[in-house]
């Protein structure tokens, strides 16, 4: 924590797996604090508590937002229900740290910017992957080194089997594959090439669930660049990209959900250079909650703000638009 970092006190809307795995333990590990939990089931709110060492536990997320004690909200609900609990609890005063994506579309994402800017709270979307030593290093390798990128590869799959009743398969919550993984290949390409101007997608349901299990789909620029994109819940877990421009290319495997006891490694071949750069085991949700406090401190914009939330959700529109139409579309 930096001398200009005050210890946030941060309650968690819903006991998801991302939170009791990743995100709480993260938040324990820093020099911030998890003050309460709340689930719509007080049992199950209490257990999580206790199992988490968190002072205070509550059988629904109004009662969590009343508590005088905290100072932000982390959201891991459906992704359904993200914009109205990030809502609410802006209008509670609380800055929220919500997961991704930040809303159903990108009309409501532009709602609940609007309303946190209102309110004057931060709003961080939690691509934990942006915070990544790797990530930083990659960016900076296009900026610097790369000329003239053409094209991102990017595909996020896992295999989602013998769940039927997930959420993520749950058309009313906002579910499918592209909206679970796929935001991040989306992510990525977006981050190399900035923002498309046209999209194509085909999908599948192989589930029969009225959501996407596959996509693939491509992003189209005006000068002739162009992304691959790919998710889908029915293969075994694969999540890497590949950036290639005219002097070389960059590749990183287990790009997103990289493990925080293994080294991470980029690969790359930039004007004849072979390399490979290695980097530390580090947990990339601490460092997001880090970026987060400091933000909340500062009062500085997150690198996936609520601005970035929005144009992420364009392109994802666009991908889910053109898979229903069977045509490309325009990425307004």
């Amino acid at each position: 924590m930096s001398p200009q970092t005050e210890q946030l006190t941060i309650g968690v809307l819903g006991t998801a797996a991302i939170a009791r795995e990743a995100v709480v333990p993260a938040f324990a590990a820093s020099d911030h604090v998890v003050g309460a939990v709340a689930s719509r089931d007080a049992d199950r709110a209490a257990a999580f508590a206790a199992e988490h060492s968190i002072p205070r536990s509550y059988g629904s997320y109004e009662a969590l937002l009343k508590d005088d004690g905290l100072d932000a909200v982390y959201v891991p609900l459906p992704n359904g229900l993200h914009a109205e609990w990030t809502t609410r609890a802006a209008d509670a005063g609380l800055h929220v740290l919500c997961e991704k994506p930040l809303a159903a579309d990108a009309a409501e994402a532009r709602e609940v910017v609007d309303r946190c800017e209102d309110r004057g709270v931060t709003l961080m979307e939690a691509f934990m992957y942006r915070y990544h030593p790797r990530t930083e290093r990659v960016l900076e390798l296009v900026e610097r080194e790369l000329d003239d990128v053409r094209t991102v590869t990017s595909t996020f799959r896992f295999p989602l089997y013998d769940r039927p009743n997930d959420v993520r398969l749950d058309p009313a919550l906002a579910g499918g594959s592209l909206m679970d993984v796929g935001c991040y290949p989306v992510s990525l390409a977006r981050a190399v090439l900035g923002e498309p101007d046209r999209a194509y997608a085909h999908t599948n349901d192989t589930r029969g669930a009225g959501v996407d299990t596959e996509l693939a789909g491509v992003l189209e620029y005006a000068d002739g660049r162009s992304a691959q994109i790919a998710s889908g819940f029915d293969t075994q877990l694969v999540q890497r990209y590949r950036i290639d421009a005219t002097n070389g290319w960059i590749e990183v495997e287990r790009a997103f959900d990289a493990p925080d006891d293994e080294s991470a490694e980029l690969t790359y071949e930039i004007d004849g250079r072979r390399g490979v750069e290695s980097f530390d085991p580090i947990d990339q949700y601490r460092v997001q909650a880090e970026r987060f406090a400091e933000c909340v401190a500062d009062g500085t914009a997150p690198l996936t703000d609520g601005e970035e939330a929005v144009a992420n959700m364009r392109v994802i529109d666009a991908l889910a638009e053109s898979a229903a139409e069977g045509d490309a579309v325009d990425v307004l």
